[in-house]
């Protein structure tokens, strides 16, 4: 049977998303019971690094590690990928000796290229296109303080970027709504908008955005690879901040988000981390637990 790759959340139907979510608390709880879970045992993942990270690196070390397998850790330093290697060519040897490959990468074309090669799982933890893994740990989160997420309204307050992107993929197969608000130049992919344009709104006001909405999300003005944009994106984004004044006119229970690392004073106000609505924390973590079901379902091809 072919593998089962996980490049965007197109790849996986609303059904096996909804099951994976719910499996997903399933871990978060038995981990925080301390039950001891060893379904991945003698498993190894490859994980592809070729931009930095906390959260992912920690979160899928750590996961396999609680789930019974082992990671290994590749660089372009440490591995032939950094010296021209074709991709291909290293896609058939490392899905030769592993159980499923994490790339964290630069080109979206990177993993796409890879994943077609290899005869393992290959999971997506981030190109400049899309960040399918964090939008898993989004949907567990708002599940799990405030139910299904279906006929609600998002807000994405900021640039059109590699994480708007997976906002709009979700808007579809979670079934809601999508305010994108963002500043002239900086929109989401037009061919992203064409194909989700009836679950997608983007507008220049983010209180226009927020007004009424369920959750607001917003990301950094310069992600890695846009530091030398970092002036020209501080003056085009300086009014695209959540803070308490655009949390008040969402609902009254809206819930705030941020993939992190969060920039205070810029993205968001100084207190934002501390607002009532802030989940940012749960977000985290969730990363782990949604990883850990993602992991399952893709390398023992079950959830349960």
């Amino acid at each position: 049977m072919a593998a089962r790759h996980f490049l965007t959340l197109n790849d996986m139907s609303t059904g096996e998303l909804e099951q994976l979510l719910d499996h997903a608390s399933k871990l978060r709880n038995e981990w925080r019971q301390g039950k001891v879970r060893d379904s991945l045992k003698n498993r190894v993942l490859a994980m592809i690094f070729e931009k930095s990270s906390t959260r992912t690196r920690v979160s899928f070390e750590a996961g396999m590690t609680q789930l019974g397998g082992s990671a290994l850790f590749l660089s372009p330093r440490d591995t032939q990928l950094g010296r021209g290697e074709p991709i291909e060519d290293s896609a058939i040897v490392i899905s030769s000796m592993v159980d499923a490959v994490m790339i964290r990468t630069f080109a979206h074309e990177t993993v796409e290229r890879f994943a077609a090669a290899s005869r393992v799982p290959v999971i997506n933890a981030l190109t400049d296109d899309f960040h399918p893994c964090q939008l898993l740990a989004d949907m567990q989160t708002y599940r799990e303080h405030r139910g299904s997420i279906r006929g609600a309204t998002v807000a994405w307050i900021g640039d059109g970027n590699n994480m708007c992107h997976s906002y709009i993929n979700a808007a579809t197969r979670f079934d809601f709504h999508l305010n994108v608000a963002c500043p002239e130049g900086y929109e989401p992919s037009e061919a992203l908008m064409k194909e989700h344009g009836d679950r997608v709104t983007i507008v220049r006001d983010p209180a226009q955005a927020a007004r009424g909405a369920n959750l607001l999300v917003t990301d950094v003005w310069a992600s890695m690879g846009q530091e030398d944009e970092q002036k020209a994106r501080e003056k085009a984004f300086r009014d695209y901040q959540i803070n308490p004044d655009l949390m008040a006119v969402a609902d009254k229970d809206a819930l705030f988000m941020h993939c992190l690392p969060a920039h205070r004073g810029e993205e968001i106000s100084a207190d934002m981390m501390e607002h009532p609505g802030s989940v940012v924390w749960d977000e985290a973590e969730n990363r782990l637990h949604a990883q850990k079901a993602l992991l399952e379902f893709l390398i023992l091809n079950r959830l349960d």
